[in-house]
């Protein structure tokens, strides 16, 4: 998440005075879709970097300090419920977006729901095969300075899938929003 990610950050940052529809849009994409979902989204992204800032500074070689890396790992916990969500809610709404963004976030849904189901309702994601209850919530990796998520037995990267989900995101151009959340909704009420 490095250089790539101080520009998207500066992007978000920097302030717009009287901005235009159009820088609105080029800035927040998400917005010509759903307002109230692009503030979700905002709030996720800053959960990202407080949970990539408290891996940093927990990992750190000597000691470890585990308060930082517990605190992160329950905004990991948090930050995939809400994720979660915004996907699914994105993914309804599949006549919204261009083919190319939502064959993206499907493919995001997919990743999010492995690290999901387990945490959330303490299954195997697409079985009813319970993930045991006697268990640390994540593993760590300290070489990489990660949380393992998901099923303890095929567990993911914490790092990767919140990297994933902010380069998806911040993918999003547009030119991917076809129609606004509502319109979804009003097509199925007319069928």
């Amino acid at each position: 998440m490095g250089t790539d990610k101080t520009t998207k950050k500066d992007k978000l940052i920097k302030c717009l005075i009287s901005p235009t529809e159009e820088e609105r849009l080029t800035r927040e994409p998400l917005i010509a879709f759903s307002f109230y979902l692009s503030g979700r989204n905002n709030v996720l992204l800053s959960v990202s970097d407080e949970i990539i800032e408290n891996l940093d500074k927990g990992f750190t070689n000597n000691p470890i300090h585990g308060g930082l890396i517990e605190h992160a790992s329950t905004l990991m916990w948090f930050w995939t419920l809400g994720a979660y969500e915004v996907i699914r809610t994105m993914c309804q709404a599949k006549e919204c977006f261009s083919e190319n963004f939502y064959e993206k976030i499907s493919e995001l849904k997919n990743d999010l729901a492995k690290a999901r189901m387990p945490s959330s309702k303490m299954e195997k994601k697409g079985k009813k095969i319970p993930v045991g209850s006697n268990r640390s919530p994540d593993g760590w990796d300290i070489p990489n300075k990660d949380l393992l998520v998901g099923d303890p037995e095929n567990p993911i990267s914490g790092r990767t899938l919140l990297e994933k989900y902010d380069n998806i995101l911040f993918s999003l151009t547009i030119e991917d929003i076809k129609a606004r959340h509502e319109n979804a909704y009003n097509k199925e009420s007319r069928q």
